[in-house]
């Protein structure tokens, strides 16, 4: 069955950096495209970030372009999202999202950005 998991979440002080990862399997990941989401309490699901299959499309949210980079490698069916200059609003549960209909979620990885 597909799997998502998400990992690399933690805590870390504004200005800082992190590394999310999100491993694939039960599906041909380098057929489909990726979204990395995240959720704050009491906020909508926002989009944060869009790679496609191979890698040379992707596209980011106005408010963390520039300081975040989406990524892939399809030989570990795994897509990252390195995020440095990490501001506190960035708080959030960050969620990878991929398939037909982009119907499969991970369970998510928490982030909090404070000092």
């Amino acid at each position: 069955q597909v799997q998502l998991v998400e990992s690399g979440g933690g805590l870390v002080q504004p200005g800082g950096s992190l590394r999310l990862s999100c491993a694939a399997s039960g599906f041909t990941f380098r057929s489909y495209a990726m979204r990395w989401y995240r959720q704050a309490p009491g906020k909508e699901r926002e989009l944060v970030a869009f790679i496609g299959s191979t890698g040379g499309s992707t596209t980011y949210a106005d408010n963390v372009k520039g300081r975040f980079t989406i990524f892939r490698d399809n030989a570990k069916n795994t897509v990252y999202l390195q995020m440095n200059s990490l501001k506190p609003e960035d708080t959030a549960v960050y969620l990878c999202n991929t398939g037909p209909t982009w119907k499969y979620w991970g369970q998510g990885t928490q982030v909090t950005v404070s000092s």
